[in-house]
């Protein structure tokens, strides 16, 4: 087994950060809530914990707590912002609310850079503090190895353990030296070797599927995104044609995507079979507004339509998905026993359904890190580098109930608006782009006409997981002549309009 850091979570918004500021440095690493923490034993490859921080208080009532004493001493421990206050308090020092909250950029006043953690540390260093609580005073058998101005115990360590306590967070870029932080502590604290790369885990994991899988044969449904190739490429590296590919078209993908998507997988030696079932997806959407009814309707839909085609195959066992580490974060509760899996997987259902045993190859893996490894596969950089697509598709993106007529308009006005982005150089600097078709009518003049036709919204953002995002700044002459194309090419839509909120309050698609 691979050696691994071990996250405990409890609800801290940045505790995915440190997860991938930790995978970083190459080396592998689980967020795992603190009630849901597994057995560590002698012979588990952990080397280190990491607590997270929380937006609660230890001195609240039911506050997030953990028995840590079957760590300490024994692991090296590094207890983050909230981590840092629990440990502190169970040991015997004072945490109390702070005069003022401590939110926002701080410089180090005080550093002992002969502590390992601290090593290469420089004074004045800038951090990010953001808690309302502080470590007022520690025990004797802890030792203060920094301070801010306002902040008197920054940074503390058990004497003859390696545990360390911090009340910043050095995941953020704001702390400028945070990652030389946590390389000490994960590096040469907790001794990783650094080796857990794209290479390595291609290896390991087309070795791991040839195992699992054997001669058995495995059902997938293809998206055209990211994640769902990966996973596909993974499995037909390990068992071939023993993978059985169906890639459905529900109607409501962009412009040609079907019949390009399809081209690009046979290309990659896929066996892919393409499945028109566009009749049956506008059937079921007939009439509906509510977006949660929309996507239910999507869903059975596309579970019927998957499961007869995948019957058509004889003795399949196995249903591959492309889920990847944020769906298994989300959809493990922080704040309760209970486990729920997310609703809005396009396959959710389906291994029930089919009597299947689920496959999920790429489970441990943030977005990014799949992209780098389906770019160590060797697949097309238009699949990799592709924007993120809700599997709703265009149903989500019209709001109001849903017409063919209404999917023809949005598809021609999304292609002129990834074109462009495409031929400006700007789509690999945007996240996620797309065009919404609003439920309102303005009225216009083109030519010596009046015209009282549709509203269509652009709306791009950049952001790293999709779990926050910001709009994009797009240049106005850019977006000048995106709104010339469309108003002139698209007949149907005479004003466009574009969305410059962010998530959060907003979210990136607008139902």
């Amino acid at each position: 087994m691979a050696e691994k850091i071990l996250i405990i979570d409890f609800g801290s918004q940045y505790t995915q950060l440190i997860a991938r500021r930790v995978r970083e440095l190459n080396v592998y690493c689980e967020i795992h809530p603190f009630n849901h923490l597994p057995d560590v034993d002698d012979n588990d490859p952990v080397k280190g914990i990491i607590l997270s921080g929380s937006p609660c208080s230890v001195k609240d009532a039911g506050s997030p707590q953990v028995n840590l004493d079957k760590f300490l001493g024994k692991l090296p421990v590094l207890g983050i912002c909230y981590g840092a206050q629990l440990m502190a308090s169970q040991q015997g020092g004072e945490v109390l609310p702070s005069s003022i909250r401590e939110y926002g950029r701080a410089r180090l006043s005080f550093v002992d850079t002969h502590t390992p953690l601290l090593k290469e540390i420089t004074q004045d260093s800038q951090v990010w503090m953001s808690h309302g609580d502080t470590i007022a005073a520690v025990p004797d058998h802890m030792q203060v190895i920094a301070s801010t101005p306002s902040v008197a115990v920054a940074a503390y360590h058990v004497k003859d353990q390696q545990t360390y306590g911090i009340q910043f967070h050095p995941e953020v870029t704001h702390s400028v030296e945070g990652k030389i932080i946590l390389r000490n502590f994960v590096v040469h604290i907790c001794g990783c070797s650094q080796d857990w790369t794209p290479d390595i885990f291609v290896e390991s994991t087309v070795a791991s599927l040839r195992a699992q899988l054997g001669d058995d044969k495995v059902v997938l449904g293809l998206s055209g995104g990211v994640d769902s190739s990966v996973a596909a490429v993974l499995i037909h590296q390990a068992i071939g044609e023993n993978l059985h590919c169906i890639f459905v078209d529900n109607g409501l993908l962009r412009k040609h995507e079907f019949q390009d998507v399809l081209a690009s997988y046979q290309h990659m030696g896929l066996n892919v079979k393409g499945v028109d079932a566009s009749r049956q997806f506008y059937s079921a959407l007939a009439r509906i507004s509510d977006p949660e009814e929309k996507r239910k309707a999507i869903g059975r839909v596309f579970i019927e339509t998957f499961d007869q085609e995948a019957h058509k195959i004889q003795h399949v066992k196995w249903l591959a998905q492309g889920t990847i580490y944020p769906d298994v974060i989300e959809s493990v509760s922080v704040n309760g026993p209970s486990v729920t899996i997310k609703s809005h997987h396009n396959v959710g259902g389906l291994p029930e359904k089919m009597h299947l045993k689920v496959v999920e190859p790429l489970k441990t893996l943030f977005k990014d890190e799949v992209r780098i490894v389906g770019k160590t596969l060797g697949i097309d950089k238009a699949i990799l580098q592709r924007h993120p697509f809700p599997g709703p598709g265009l149903a989500i993106r019209i709001l109001g109930d849903i017409t063919e007529e209404k999917v023809r308009i949005l598809q021609e006005v999304d292609h002129i608006f990834i074109s462009r982005l495409k031929e400006a150089e700007l789509y690999d600097s945007v996240w996620q782009a797309g065009a919404m078709l609003l439920p309102i009518q303005s009225v216009g003049v083109m030519g010596d006409e009046r015209t009282y036709e549709r509203v269509v919204s652009l709306r791009a953002v950049s952001s790293v997981d999709g779990m926050t995002a910001d709009w994009c700044h797009l240049p106005y002459e850019f977006l000048g002549e995106v709104s010339n194309y469309i108003i002139n090419g698209v007949k149907g839509v005479n004003r466009v309009v574009y969305d410059i909120s962010s998530k959060p309050p907003a979210t990136i698609e607008w139902e």
